[in-house]
């Protein structure tokens, strides 16, 4: 029996990156995946394919995570289709750094809405679809910039830490119908925002890692199906980090 055999889960901005790998791991664990992206182009379709291969329905959405009206229509759309949502993973995110003395505002309220108030929009629009099937796993992508802070990324890290407050707050509304909430925290991972480094940054990133590496998204997506599956089925309300050690 595969660890997530007729789930359904609904990842957002999964084309790439992280995300995909969560999609496909969820996918080989036996999981029917609806994900969103900003647009429908050839990587969603591409990443749809190869969700697809492993044997379950893929569903690919159009949509503006920062929209609230949007993300209610995902969720209901998702639910028409498949009749449930198990899983919800809040992934969609993007940086726009800049020294706080520098930082616009639109790059400030450009990372909030994006990264923290799409988190409130779907949680908001699946939490009458879990308590109605009292079960249910949000998992929230916060970062260890979010527990720790880092100098240049006020936006983003303050985004990461709402993640982090708003998932402790719903595992503790929502654990009494059997829905649980916990938070990931990446660190280094190699995904193609991060191949844009100059390489002796990247070196210098491994160096401060105990494990001097990078991860991979496949790191972050195995500890993500743990969090969706009956495997983590007492655990609710807590950040796993999955950093190599970076951040103790």
């Amino acid at each position: 029996m595969k660890l997530l055999e007729g789930k359904v889960a609904l990842i957002t901005g999964a084309a790439r990156g992280i995300g995909k790998a969560i999609a496909l791991k969820y996918a080989s664990e036996g999981a029917n995946i609806a994900f969103t992206d900003l647009v429908v182009d050839e990587n969603a379709e591409n990443t749809k394919s190869e969700i697809e291969s492993y044997g379950v329905k893929a569903l690919a959405i159009a949509s503006n995570a920062a929209n609230f009206e949007e993300s209610h229509t995902v969720v209901e759309q998702v639910v028409k289709v498949f009749g449930k949502i198990d899983i919800l993973v809040n992934n969609a995110g993007i940086t726009k750094d800049g020294l706080m003395m520098r930082m616009s505002e639109q790059q400030w309220d450009a990372v909030i809405n994006v990264n923290l108030k799409s988190a409130f929009n779907f949680v908001h629009a699946v939490t009458p679809v879990m308590m109605r099937q009292r079960g249910g796993s949000i998992i929230n992508m916060s970062s260890v910039v979010g527990v720790g802070g880092n100098a240049g990324q006020a936006n983003y890290s303050a985004s990461k830490a709402g993640m982090i407050g708003l998932t402790k707050s719903i595992a503790q509304e929502l654990g009494s119908r059997g829905v649980r909430a916990n938070a990931v925290a990446p660190g280094f991972i190699i995904t193609e925002m991060t191949e844009k480094l100059p390489e002796d940054v990247k070196t210098q990133w491994a160096a401060q890692i105990p494990l001097r590496r990078g991860g991979k998204p496949e790191d972050v997506a195995d500890v993500c199906t743990f969090l969706a599956s009956e495997l983590s089925s007492y655990v609710t309300g807590q950040v796993i980090s999955v950093c190599g050690g970076m951040k103790m």
